[in-house]
């Protein structure tokens, strides 16, 4: 092997094993990021494991026979109207966690455009979107998502019901981040970007987001479990997609057909226990990446 070859290859190993050193040793001092990755992990395992073990079309009425127990052929049993349970768990997992993706990303992404433009700019923008951000912050968001989610002629679907719930979660991001952009413009590196001859757009992503980043990640996780706890809300209410097997609809049947008086623990039991175990999930992460978030805390650590 020719000595330019060797070291070249010794460099890159030697890379790698100071990135997976670093990895393991981030991974050690922040149990509670491995947890809800784990959680989160083995709900896409029981999803993916699930998806081939049962069909999809069995989550819909009349595909079982009615008020079946735990068997081998239903392993959750079925409910008053002949849903297979354990298809309706596998499909609404992915199904509820659609809407917090569709209502994190949505929420965050206009939360995150409002709160450079208000915090860069200033002025009048400024005053209009902090006036804007401040008074619908005070507005009861449930009672306003249950006005337009009623509001909407023919029901909704899974992904109206996202768009639904994104139109007010991007209120408190905006705000927090507005607080952060306003510091930060202020900072020597963008005070030498500016005189380098950069635009506001071109400070704003190449100068100010990436410092952000850590911060917009977290906020979306959290966002994505604010998205699913307003969706199971109103869908408990009947205001979701009834037709789509979602979790909040499923706990919408049980309420509607007593289940929990009946005894049919199998019909409502699933679905509360992966509602707590995506929420678990998420929480964890969120608080694991409080240390790549906060500069503050990963000093101290």
């Amino acid at each position: 092997m020719q000595p330019a070859v060797a070291r070249t290859r010794f460099g890159i190993e030697r890379r790698l094993t100071g990135r997976w050193l670093t990895t393991y040793r981030y991974a050690r001092r922040n149990p509670a990021l491995l947890m809800g990755l784990a959680i989160l992990s083995a709900l896409f395992l029981f999803w993916a494991v699930g998806s081939l073990m049962v069909d999809s079309s069995e989550a819909r009425p009349l595909s079982a026979p009615p008020d079946l127990r735990p068997s081998l052929e239903y392993p959750l049993g079925t409910d008053r109207v002949g849903r297979n349970i354990f298809a309706v768990i596998v499909s609404g997992t992915v199904l509820t966690l659609r809407i917090g993706l569709i209502a994190g990303a949505v929420g965050i992404s206009i939360g995150t455009v409002l709160a450079f433009v208000a915090g860069y700019y200033g002025g009048w923008i400024d005053a209009v979107i902090r006036g804007v951000v401040d008074t619908l912050i005070t507005v009861p968001q449930l009672l306003i998502l249950i006005i337009i989610a009623a509001s909407v002629r023919g029901g909704l679907n899974v992904e109206q019901m996202g768009l639904v719930i994104a139109t007010l979660s991007w209120t408190r991001p905006a705000r927090v981040m507005r607080a952060q952009v306003l510091t930060m413009r202020q900072r020597s590196y963008v005070e030498v970007a500016r005189l380098s001859g950069m635009s506001g757009p071109e400070v704003i992503f190449r100068e100010l987001m990436p410092n952000l980043m850590p911060y917009i990640v977290a906020s979306f996780v959290l966002a994505v479990a604010g998205g699913i706890l307003a969706s199971v809300g109103l869908e408990a209410l009947g205001l979701g997609p009834l037709e789509s097997p979602t979790l909040g609809v499923t706990i919408y049947w049980n309420i509607y057909y007593s289940s929990l008086l009946h005894g049919m623990w199998w019909w409502w039991g699933p679905p509360m226990l992966i509602i707590v175990l995506l929420f678990v999930g998420l929480f964890l992460v969120t608080a694991g990446l409080d240390e790549w978030a906060n500069p503050r805390l990963r000093k101290r650590i």
